[in-house]
């Protein structure tokens, strides 16, 4: 017979023991559930979030219209035209809406969208942001099929298509153009294919417009979307040692002057990483340019674009001690292989640091942490205590980004040192602006190197810190890269090329040149100017003798060149029209977000409408004209659901997956529980 529960009295020594104990256990519960990160999770969760697909038991609605994205890339010389195919049909039984989340390239000037409907084209139209969604939803209403692209952030559009038809199959059709730069003398051309799950700070949301959001696939479910690529390249030289580091490809052409990729058939899915090209032109070094366009000859404007290529990078002579900041992201989106990845980066960043350097660690996800008060000399023991810490880390929580950038722009250093910054995240939050504003304003602080781990991070975030800090952004998208990408951000910082530079014709008259202020030339990375030019009314060609004139200082003293116009007009290079106005709007987007606000609405609409691109003030509207639908109002609007991104687990969703505790939660546990156990055996003891 089993023996009956005794009731436990609290007076006895062992009631008392087991009273605090169970005590200090709920004060501990009630820490972790109430903590700020948890709090911040859970309000993320209230609608913010990106959410799991649910399939619909509903039979009239079709869960999955979009069927199919064929991308087509030409590339000439050293400028890429890209057109995005997107095959929507509705299997279903009733006309819907549907609703697609998808990136895009950071340095992309979208100047084109056409919709075909059957035998119809539709050409849409370059309009006001707010006012193009007013035509969308007065063409929904009306029962009309309409289509809506918005740009939510520089690298995250959103597709809306309304009044899809029982049957019908819309093609939305994309254009883009995009300026390619190589580093280390290899060209690179990247399509993004999935747009990684934003974690989305409730007490921020407000000032940063509408979250980024959308319906997930589980890891590793695939998608029933088919996804194609093909590349096609003309190049003044030949083309050597092209390659995907991301898909199985096909390559036809390869050692000539046109060549052409495509990709191999493979059950693996396509379209959750992002697509790698790289390639190499022949030589040894690639040679710095001049490029100039003329507009029509109705006073159409004229465009140039030059370029700073730097020598190959050679060994630096004797530097100043340097500090570096190790700022580590170990958020649940970072939980598995994007965190594994980044402690095989750093495992070779820090421990290639030079005997005379300085460094630290700051982990952050929900809350934040250095791993010592000061920085600490890059000593064999010290670097291997760093590396045993980071090597023990596990990725979960939120992602607060912003409370670490504060602490470490803020964080002293000696007036003679000079210090990098090097940021490891997968960027998957939605405070970009914040983040490049506290960057821009400890510019006479640190350099800022931003890395991005992950096979879809985001983009607009590492380039963007990179850019706003004057440094350099790197993606490793797999483990076996971070040894050759921590190699090449040693070259870099350690090898200046050209500084002070300065760029200015003689004999042609520029204007809205663009950057205002050139970046330093470091080891492998060129420098890029856009601008205008003014034509001479009383003659067809350039002004006799006109030239470039690039100045600045090198190591062994004062750096000149000259390049002359003469020769360099190119009829084909309409695309540096829309490239100028690209760079003009990032850079005003910038200013912006330093400024806070709208400051630079009215400018980058006016320039978005002017050269009809694709802006976050401007939107590409298309609208068929005949009625389709009789019965809008009854039409369902649905997420079109992307895959995860390869090698993100399902912890990124914070809608499904419990939170994981955040370190300081765990901290306050064990740290609770460690006072009442000393207390219990202290009272012990005296009795």
């Amino acid at each position: 017979m089993p023996r009956p529960l005794v009731p436990l009295n609290p007076l006895t020594s062992t009631g008392r023991v087991l009273w605090c104990a169970a005590l200090a256990l709920f004060s501990a519960v009630l820490m972790l559930f109430w903590s700020p990160a948890h709090a911040d999770d859970s309000e993320a969760r209230k609608g913010e979030s990106p959410y799991f697909a649910v399939n619909s038991n509903e039979p009239g609605t079709d869960r999955l219209p979009l069927k199919s994205t064929q991308v087509e890339v030409r590339i000439v010389g050293v400028i890429a035209d890209v057109t995005v195919t997107q095959h929507y049909r509705n299997e279903g039984q009733r006309p819907i809406e549907a609703r697609y989340i998808f990136p895009g390239s950071t340095q992309a000037a979208v100047y084109a969208m056409n919709v075909r409907l059957g035998d119809r084209l539709l050409t849409a139209r370059i309009k006001e942001k707010q006012q193009a969604r007013i035509e969308y939803q007065a063409a929904k209403a009306e029962g009309k099929t309409t289509a809506l692209l918005e740009q939510q952030r520089p690298n995250i559009f959103e597709m809306n298509v309304a009044n899809i038809l029982p049957g019908d199959d819309v093609a939305v059709e994309l254009r883009y153009t995009e300026l390619l730069t190589p580093r280390d003398a290899v060209y690179g051309f990247v399509f993004p294919t999935v747009v990684g799950p934003r974690y989305n700070s409730p007490d921020r949301a407000a000032s940063n417009g509408s979250a980024i959001g959308g319906a997930y696939l589980k890891s590793g479910e695939p998608s029933a979307t088919t996804f194609n690529i093909r590349v096609t390249l003309a190049t003044p030289v030949a083309v050597k040692e092209i390659a995907s580091s991301s898909h199985d490809v096909m390559v036809d052409g390869a050692g000539t002057q046109h060549a052409a990729v495509s990709l191999k058939a493979s059950d693996k899915p396509a379209n959750n990483r992002d697509f790698i090209l790289n390639y190499r032109l022949a030589g040894d070094r690639i040679e710095s340019g001049l490029m100039l366009f003329r507009g029509a000859d109705d006073g159409g404007e004229n465009f140039f674009l030059a370029m700073v290529e730097p020598p190959k990078a050679i060994a630096s002579k004797q530097i100043n001690p340097r500090d570096y900041v190790f700022v580590v992201d170990i958020s649940g989106s970072m939980h598995g292989y994007p965190l594994e990845t980044a402690k095989v980066l750093l495992r070779n960043l820090i421990g290639g640091l030079r005997a005379s350097d300085t460094f630290n660690v700051m982990l952050f996800s929900g809350s934040n942490r250095m791993l010592s008060p000061s920085s600490v000399p890059a000593t064999r023991a010290n670097i291997d205590q760093a590396i045993k810490t980071i090597n023990a880390m596990g990725g979960s929580g939120s992602t607060e980004i912003v409370p670490a950038i504060k602490r470490v722009v803020a964080y002293p250093k000696a007036d003679e040192v000079s210090r990098s910054i090097i940021v490891v995240t997968d960027g998957y939050v939605s405070v970009e602006a914040e983040v490049f504003q506290l960057i821009r304003q400890s510019l006479n602080q640190a350099n800022v190197f931003a890395f991005g781990i992950g096979s879809s991070v985001n983009r607009h975030l590492i380039e963007g810190m990179a850019r706003a800090g004057q440094g350099e952004a790197f993606i490793v998208t797999k483990p076996e890269q971070a040894a050759a990408q921590a190699e090449h951000l040693r070259k870099i910082i350690e090898a200046p090329v050209l500084t002070q530079v300065k760029a200015r014709f003689e004999g042609l008259d520029v204007y809205d040149v663009e950057p205002a202020q050139l970046p330093d030339v470091l080891g492998g990375r060129p420098v890029v100017v856009f601008g205008k030019w003014r034509a001479d009314a009383n003659t067809s060609g350039l002004p006799v003798g006109s030239k470039l004139i690039i100045e600045g200082r090198a190591a062994d003293g004062q750096y000149r060149n000259e390049l002359a116009t003469s020769g360099r007009e190119d009829a084909t290079a309409s695309a540096l029209r829309h490239l100028w106005a690209r760079q003009r709007i990032a850079a005003l987007s910038d200013q912006e977000a330093l400024e806070g606000g709208s400051t630079q609405k009215a400018v980058i609409t006016e320039l978005g409408l002017s050269y009809g691109l694709l802006t976050q003030y401007t939107s590409f509207i298309a609208v068929d004209q005949r009625v389709r639908n009789p019965n809008p109002s009854l039409m369902p609007s649905v997420d079109q659901p992307s895959p995860m991104p390869e090698g993100v687990s399902n912890a990124a969703i914070g809608a499904e997956v419990p939170s994981t505790p955040e370190p300081a939660a765990w901290l306050a546990m064990l740290l609770v529980l460690g006072i009442v156990v000393a207390t219990v055996w202290a009272r012990r003891d005296r009795g």
